[in-house]
């Protein structure tokens, strides 16, 4: 099988997904046929999930949120690290506006937050 192309193929490959992962483990030798198999199988399933189930990228003010929530931020402390208002804070994290270029490198380096997301591309 070189590409799963149908609802059904696809189904059936996680099926068997299913029975391999029983058999195999972390100490199967990488040239045990049916590690290959899942190998091969866990690919195609793969690339057809990429066709028709896309992740889209995560919005700037679900990763804020993320951070926030990951680092202990309340909005008041995460306006002192950004140095802006916390009203100004709370209308990024609304969505009423976006943060001009000064701000968006500081969610970026203060935040952890790779850039192409700060900057939605």
């Amino acid at each position: 099988m070189t590409k799963i192309k149908t609802e059904k193929q696809y189904k059936a490959a996680c099926a068997r997904i299913e029975e391999l992962l029983k058999v195999v483990s972390n100490d199967t030798p990488a040239d045990d046929r049916n590690f290959l198999e899942l190998d091969l199988i866990s690919d195609l399933v793969a690339d057809y999930e990429e066709e028709h189930f896309p992740i889209e990228a995560p919005s700037l003010v679900d990763v804020i949120k993320l951070r926030m929530y990951e680092m202990g931020l309340s909005q008041t402390k995460l306006s002192e690290i950004l140095n802006v208002s916390p009203s100004r804070v709370s209308e990024y994290l609304s969505g009423k506006c976006e943060p001009t270029l000064k701000v968006a490198r500081e969610i970026s380096k203060k935040l952890n937050i790779d850039a192409n997301i700060v900057l939605g591309v």
